[in-house]
């Protein structure tokens, strides 16, 4: 019974035990204990609690000229990943979304009144069932909006979508590790917009004619854009871009629809407004917080494309006066996702984000591997959504960008005024921080040696003799040697389980935290050499300078300077004329530099022509017209023209994507000239010079050689000829020698050397079948019969010897310089002037059309639209598919060319938009109420 009734006692603590274990589990108040880093909370707001021991983070960003955080870097020295860490209790993960302000927070800057985009006359296919669309121009208010207007009508403020998929994996809006504090945001500039000259030009009244023959260009455009959208819209609606020719879907750009929110400015420019309509109700159902297409968001893509997109298209169609308020809220939206990439130590952002929480939740730096354009070209689309709705943190994210490229442009780059290539955005000087290292690890050796000294002396007492001999029994012996042995083989002495001594904390190692190091602003990213140019990877970093000044209304000067600093390097350094045969038409074209020491005294140049250099006439002209400067508008004439002459010499009528050109020697003066042309074609010209002289010497010694052999048959002949005259076999041997003579003369030049090795071979062979039938000391001689002259049969008769005396070969004739050209001409379809055509592609880009457009907008000269129409009519007929259009590639065939069965977004937004406003009225987004971003989406000037 004892034993019974302890047994039922032990089963009932156990029972209540298990009870109280489950009311702890389910007691949400329970606070977890410290996790490792990589365990942590990820999702946990900052909930400003004093307790900083509950919740270690990397400090705050020290700004410049910011006072010192009380809790700042110093706290946080020797924090080391492997530190338990503690954090504050999970809160519900929400995607939070700023409520927008009800005004600007600013007394002067006002949106200016949406009247100058020409809207499109009413479209009477809208579906049935919605609003119809407004297409009449919105009303010029009476007087600008005060600082008591309301930013945006609407009756509640919008909030990011609350439906999350159960599978796919979302953004979550991150704590910040380095945040501006409010009192540090850099303020959008304020005030009434400086005087700015007018950019366009005066247009006087057309013609009937005129207006006919423009008009019918107009309707031609847009019935190619109508095309290309019905091609999307059929086969990859809400897809990123279409396969025109397989008609199948793509995302490169994570699967946002990249065609459709990239093309809505378009549309609504063309007037196609229930295309229009169609597409916003599309639109609104992206979910921008996941992507099954990509881990990554290439941040510079994403920005110009879609959120400048909205924005453009939130503008054009009546901004704050209009009906689609969802455009600035679906910008907002993936703005809200995008500022986490500026969350790095030096606020320089990270271009291709990682979104996943797993990610995303970590501290990041910036690349030390960047480029000038994805850095310097988010600041128009960030600006203008400071300006829509009053956020000054957007505005504080790029400028922030635009500081650090002015304080390098004031330091000095190798072509002072423009920047390499490959950008360090880190902030990380990575030679200062080594030193530093490295002297920690030299301080933790001499403490290692320090330790293991003092171990030393206290494992040996005083007055202690070691025996001579050990004793393999003695267990004294034994366990010292052990000591020592384990010492040796296992590190450093403290680590060791005899010492009675505890090791040191780790927050009192003084290493430093991984976002730790000797700060720095923006340098060079390269190994030695250095790249400088206008093409890919730098353009619209300095594309953005004149445009950014524009929408800030001249408030801040900066951007001027930056421009002028530009445009005065490129024009030192850049700048070329090619050598072409239409001496009188000026053209220029700007080339690539290489530095080889940091300076400009060793500089090397490509003298390429790419067509993404050709938005450069467009940004001359432009800037000229902005700062007063015609010298920089003739060069933008130039510029565009190089273009539009690039696609004119093309077998297709279309630029490729990269070639090279002779340059002149001076930009004043070019004369043609072929010979100069045909050596800069073939750089070997000299050792091709040397080989045919060589070779002219070789010829002449094998010509002697061949009159000596001949010279000795003769004699041969002569000295075993009879009396009654010459044997069969002294004619044979001279009939087949002078043959072989005859035929080795009028051999081909262009023989291979194959063949002509075949031939010699076959002269060998023979000419020892016949040694061997003279040699009379072989077995087979004695077989044979007869005199001198004639080899013997079996059957005792004579048979005439056919034997032909061995020739050396004939040299072979190197390539001339001449037949090289011409051959590289013929092969790889060379124009006049032309010395490579590295990239024949064509992928319906849009920088030379740009510059057209830009040209004649601003010169008012019809000269552009007749160059604007060639291009179009030749890019039409070569890209046209059932589809839509495609790139192709190879731009030089006389033949149908290969299309690549790509059709990019830039398509319907930059390219088709520039040709349709080339050929519409200039109040039609007019330059001096609009300024452009780098993918032809239009903003409103401030007035």
């Amino acid at each position: 019974m004892f034993r019974f009734r302890r047994y039922r006692v032990f089963v009932i603590t156990a029972f209540i035990l298990l009870i109280l274990l489950f009311q702890l589990g389910r007691n949400s108040n329970w606070e977890p204990t410290a996790s490792l880093p990589h365990a942590k909370d990820t999702h946990a707001k900052d909930s400003g609690s004093k307790n900083k021991e509950t919740n270690i983070r990397p400090p705050k960003y020290q700004l410049p000229n910011d006072k010192a955080s009380p809790d700042g870097a110093d706290a946080y020295r020797g924090a080391t990943p492997d530190e338990p860490q503690r954090q504050p209790p999970k809160k519900e993960q929400n995607i939070e979304i700023p409520v927008l302000k009800e005004d600007y927070g600013y007394q002067h800057y006002a949106p200016p009144p949406v009247t100058s985009v020409k809207t499109p006359a009413k479209n009477t296919g809208a579906k049935a069932g919605k609003p119809a669309t407004s297409t009449t121009a919105a009303p010029k208010p009476t007087k600008a909006p005060s600082s008591n207007d309301k930013l945006i009508v609407d009756e509640e403020p919008y909030t990011a979508p609350k439906k999350l998929s159960k599978t796919a994996v979302h953004w979550v809006k991150p704590t910040e590790y380095f945040p501006v504090p409010t009192e540090s945001l850099i303020r959008l500039p304020t005030g009434k917009p400086k005087p700015i000259p007018s950019i366009q030009a005066l247009f006087p009244p057309e013609s009937p004619a005129t207006k006919e023959k423009r008009e019918k260009r107009l309707a031609k455009v847009k019935a190619e854009a109508e095309r290309a959208w019905g091609g999307y819209k059929k086969y990859a609606w809400t897809h990123d871009e279409v396969r025109p020719v397989s008609k199948k879907a793509r995302d490169p750009f994570c699967g946002w629809a990249a065609t459709m929110v990239d093309s809505l400015d378009t549309l609504w420019i063309m007037g196609m407004t229930a295309e229009f309509d169609e597409a916003v109700e599309a639109v609104r159902e992206i979910d921008f917080t996941t992507t099954p297409h990509r881990t990554d968001i290439p941040v510079f893509e994403t920005i110009i494309r879609y959120l400048g997109g909205l924005l453009a298209a939130y503008d054009v169609s009546g901004g704050h006066n209009g009906r689609y308020k969802v455009l600035l809220d679906k910008a907002l939206e993936l703005a809200e996702i995008l500022m986490g990439v500026f969350d790095t130590p030096n606020r320089m952002p990270v271009l291709y984000y990682n979104w996943k929480p797993d990610y995303a939740n970590q501290p990041h730096r910036a690349s030390s591997g960047s480029s000038v354009a994805e850095l310097g070209s988010m600041s128009m689309e960030f600006t203008r959504l400071a300006q829509l709705t009053g956020e000054d943190r957007f505005y504080d994210a790029v400028a922030r960008i635009t500081d650090a490229f002015e304080e390098w442009q004031q330091r000095g780059t190798a072509l002072d005024g423009i920047f390499p290539t490959n950008v360090d955005a880190s902030g990380c000087n990575r030679t200062a921080l080594n030193l530093q290292l490295a002297e920690e690890k030299s301080r933790a050796a001499r403490e290692q040696e320090r330790l293991e000294a003092e171990k030393e002396e206290e494992d040996e007492p005083v007055g202690y003799e070691p025996r001579e001999v050990a004793d393999e029994k003695d267990e004294a012996v034994l366990k010292k040697r052990a000591t020592i042995d384990k010492r040796s083989s296992s590190g450093p002495a403290f680590d060791s389980p005899g010492l009675a001594r505890r090791s040191p904390p780790v927050k009192a190692s003084g290493a430093l935290a991984e976002w730790e190091c000797p700060a720095q602003g923006l340098v060079s990213g390269g190994y030695g050499t250095d790249s400088y140019s206008m093409g890919g990877s730098q353009d619209s970093a300095y594309e953005y300078f004149p445009k950014q000044y524009l929408l800030l209304g001249g408030l801040e000067p900066k951007y001027r300077t930056m421009h002028e600093k530009t445009v005065k390097a490129v024009k030192k350094y850049l700048l070329y004329r090619p050598m072409i045969k239409d001496e009188g038409r000026e053209l220029l074209f700007s080339a690539k530099a290489y530095a080889y020491h940091g300076d400009d005294q060793s500089l090397t140049y490509d003298y390429e022509i790419t067509h993404l250099t050709c938005f450069l006439g467009g940004m001359f002209g432009l800037g000229g017209k902005i700062f007063g400067s015609e010298e920089d508008v003739e060069i933008g004439k130039k510029l565009a023209d190089g273009c539009a002459w690039a696609y004119e010499v093309m077998p297709t009528g279309i630029m490729p994507e990269t070639s090279f050109v002779m340059p002149c020697k001076s930009v004043e003066k070019c004369p043609w000239n072929e010979t100069a042309w045909h050596e800069k074609m073939d750089p070997n010209h000299k050792w091709r010079e040397e080989q045919m002289a060589d070779y002219l010497e070789r010829h002449k010694a094998w010509e002697e050689e061949v009159k000596e052999i001949k010279e000795a048959a003769n004699l041969k002949k002569k000295q075993a000829g009879t009396k009654g005259g010459q044997t069969v076999a002294d004619k044979a041997i001279e009939t087949d020698k002078v043959a072989s003579v005859h035929k080795r003369s009028a051999e081909d030049a262009s023989d291979s050397i194959l063949d002509r090795n075949r031939k010699t071979m076959e002269d060998s062979e023979a000419v020892e079948k016949i040694g061997e039938e003279l040699d009379f000391n072989s077995p087979s001689s004695h077989k044979t019969g007869g005199h001198q002259g004639y080899a013997g049969s079996s059957d005792g008769s004579q048979t005439p010897l056919t034997d032909e005396f061995e020739l050396p070969p004939e040299p072979i004739p190197p390539q001339t310089h001449e037949e090289y050209v011409k051959e590289r001409i013929a092969n790889d379809r060379l124009p006049p002037g032309f010395t490579s055509l590295n990239d024949k592609r064509y992928i319906l880009r849009p920088e030379a059309i740009e510059s057209v457009w830009y040209m004649y907008r601003i010169t008012g000269d019809p000269v552009w639209q007749e160059k604007g129409w060639r291009m179009f009519e030749s890019v039409i007929a070569a890209t046209s598919v059932a589809e839509g259009h495609s790139a192709i590639d190879d731009v030089t065939t006389d033949k149908a060319a290969t299309y690549m069965d790509n059709m990019e977004s830039f398509w319907l937004a930059e390219t088709l938009k520039y040709f349709y406003l080339l050929f519409a009225t200039p109040d039609v987004v007019s330059l001096d109420e609009w300024v452009f971003n780098t993918e032809a989406h239009p903003f409103r000037r401030p007035s």
